[in-house]
């Protein structure tokens, strides 16, 4: 009896011995990483989805720009250039305003005789509350930036042409648009913020195929408040960043790729600057608006 005990215990401790120790639990949640590529580099396509809406703390004080440059004025049917000779200056800021009136202008980027590998037709229907504020790639400069202002006499517009820096605006626009998704060749996207929106970052790219495409900033059915028409020749060594601010309600920001199916592009659109939400304009559109 007592040798059958002993036999039956030593049989436990020997199972015991075989039971795999208990170690720490991993999870499988899917972290995403901090570390970010350049937004020159990186042509590959995100995971979509809502943007992530950033604090006002994080993104680049637009005033401060205008604050701290000289704005040249453009009349109306004039034209305007400012050369870029060091070719060390790879990218250019581009900031438009005016004093209330409609904003109608041509930007080009001259680069050698006849030579324009960026063009861009911007539209704003009110250029102090609604300014144009863009970075462009200028590599292997010289370079040239030119602005006619196609408007008419009556309505002039200031603008800022200055080198963008490594920590300026288009480091702002790429730290909070990090999200991207592919847009076909004649295909659309849409992208409808919330009122406590105040501005949009925005970055289309490609793979090295030229770019074309049309930004529309839609503020009730049929309503565009700015719309700017894009053409690029290297969406990948010029990709284009801006910033379009979204005062209001009811914004809706829509991407068109005017290319043909054979030249998709990479949009990126997030929230830039989110505002307190109370402040912003009594435009008469009551979208969710709480009473």
């Amino acid at each position: 009896m007592k040798f059958s005990a002993a036999l039956a215990l030593a049989a436990l401790n020997g199972a015991a011995a075989f039971v795999a120790p208990k170690g720490p639990v991993a999870s499988t949640q899917l972290a995403m990483s901090d570390y970010r590529t350049s937004v020159r580099d990186d042509i590959g396509v995100g995971s979509g989805g809502s943007p992530l809406y950033k604090t006002g703390g994080t993104a680049r004080d637009l005033a401060e720009i205008w604050d701290n440059s000289s704005p040249v004025i453009v009349q109306g049917g004039s034209l305007r250039t400012w050369s870029f000779a060091n070719p060390a200056i790879e990218s250019v800021q581009v900031l438009l305003k005016t004093e209330g009136r409609p904003l109608d202008a041509d930007v080009e980027l001259w680069q050698g005789p006849d030579n324009t590998p960026h063009k861009m037709r911007v539209y704003v229907e009110d250029g102090a509350l609604r300014t144009f504020n863009a970075v462009i790639g200028t590599p292997r400069g010289p370079n040239t930036v030119a602005i006619r202002n196609i408007g008419q006499l009556e309505f002039p517009l200031d603008a800022v042409v200055r080198p963008d820096r490594d920590d300026g605006l288009a480091a702002g626009i790429a730290s909070v648009a990090t999200r991207s998704e592919t847009i076909q060749g004649g295909a659309l996207r849409t992208y409808p913020f919330n009122p406590t929106v105040d501005s949009v970052a925005i970055i289309l790219k490609t793979d090295g195929r030229p770019l074309n495409a049309r930004i529309e900033l839609l503020q009730g059915p049929n309503n565009n408040k700015q719309v700017v028409e894009l053409y690029t020749e290297d969406g990948l060594d010029r990709p284009f960043f801006a910033i379009v601010e979204t005062p209001g309600s009811g914004n809706v920001v829509r991407v068109v790729n005017t290319a043909p199916v054979e030249f998709p592009l990479y949009a990126s659109v997030d929230a830039y600057r989110v505002g307190g939400g109370g402040d912003w304009a009594d435009d008469g559109l009551m979208i969710g608006r709480a009473f």
